[in-house]
């Protein structure tokens, strides 16, 4: 376990910004974070980094970045219908998945292609195309910042809700996830295609009864259409969440925008695309000499000549004004903006 110091974190995170770190820390077992922590061997301030694709820096970090590398991956548990999986937090996101299709796990199949690390899902609760990860998820094992003790987190004790946790809440920069485990089934796989285009993509592949594997194959097929990839052109992925607003305002949002789309969620709210609201507002393709907004999907930020996290910051206090002017609906950032 060595520490670097004045550490370029360019190839640590997708929106390629050049800043340093003071300090540098790449964890790659249990018992070496649990070292660490209770011998406080570290310059404080502690940020923890997977695999930073929800990540925004706005300037040189100058405490310690802890680098998440915890790798490996076990059955812990299965009857006839279900396997129990737990991955550790260092595992690629999108292998993972894979992994559960090649073993004909079902559950993950819809999350195909998201980028980042099994440590991060649970902390905003990832999601895509009608799944996000409370509905296979079981329980997560963390370790206490403060004391280096391991403890367990149920279901109910994650508080999830869309793309949060309580661990970017009530106890957020308290604990650092080091392990996940997820119950998919072994058979009887109820897909889910009714979400976006995924079922105009599996008529498109001439699939009428897909399996989970095909399905994963649609999605990554419609995301690759519309997402870049981040090691050819540096994002984020989503920069900003799907607001919900009350169902009465989004009424009077159809007098004026009737084509405006909607769905509906629980206490009386709906959901609208933060991409049409994007699009609306004239910002789909936009580009200055260094930052702007996807041709494809206007969510996705985009660094295409080297520029910095307070470029892209800027260009999304624009998007944001822009938004609330047009429609007088708040969005918000996906992204974690570390100032």
């Amino acid at each position: 376990m060595e520490t670097q110091t004045n550490f370029s974190l360019r190839d640590y995170n997708t929106m390629q910004v050049e800043v340093q770190s003071g300090y540098f820390i790449e964890i790659n077992t249990l018992n070496d974070l649990k070292e660490l922590l209770v011998s406080k061997n570290y310059q404080s301030p502690l940020y923890i980094l997977g695999g930073g694709s929800n990540v925004l820096f706005l300037q040189d970090f100058k405490g310690t970045i802890l680098y998440i590398n915890i790798l490996g991956r076990e059955v812990v548990k299965e009857d006839e219908t279900h396997v129990w999986v737990k991955a550790n937090a260092g595992e690629n996101w999108h292998e993972f998945v894979m992994y559960t299709l090649q073993n004909d796990f079902g559950g993950l199949e819809n999350l195909s292609l998201i980028p980042g690390k099994v440590g991060a899902s649970p902390m905003q609760n990832i999601g895509a195309y009608g799944v996000e990860i409370k509905d296979n998820f079981v329980e997560l094992e963390a370790i206490e910042i403060e004391t280096g003790e391991l403890r367990t987190f149920s279901h109910a004790e994650c508080k999830f809700g869309y793309r949060e946790s309580v661990f970017k809440n009530d106890l957020k920069g308290q604990y650092i996830i080091t392990s996940v485990t997820f119950k998919l089934t072994k058979n009887y796989h109820e897909v889910k295609t009714s979400y976006g285009a995924i079922q105009a993509q599996l008529e498109e592949m001439g699939i009428k009864k897909p399996s989970i594997q095909e399905v994963s194959q649609a999605v990554i097929s419609i995301r690759e259409s519309k997402l870049p990839n981040p090691k050819e052109i540096p994002n984020t992925g989503s920069f900003f969440k799907n607001p919900t607003i009350m169902n009465e305002e989004y009424m009077l949002l159809q007098r004026d925008f009737a084509d405006i789309p909607g769905y509906p969620v629980e206490d009386g709210r709906t959901k609208v695309p933060a991409g049409w609201l994007i699009e609306k507002s004239g910002w789909k393709g936009f580009r200055n000499e260094k930052v702007g907004v996807h041709e494809r999907q206007a969510l996705v930020l985009i660094n295409h000549n080297q520029g910095s996290g307070q470029d892209v910051y800027d260009l999304s206090e624009q998007i944001l004004r822009d938004v609330m002017e047009k429609f007088g609906i708040e969005l918000e950032r996906e992204v974690n903006i570390i100032a």
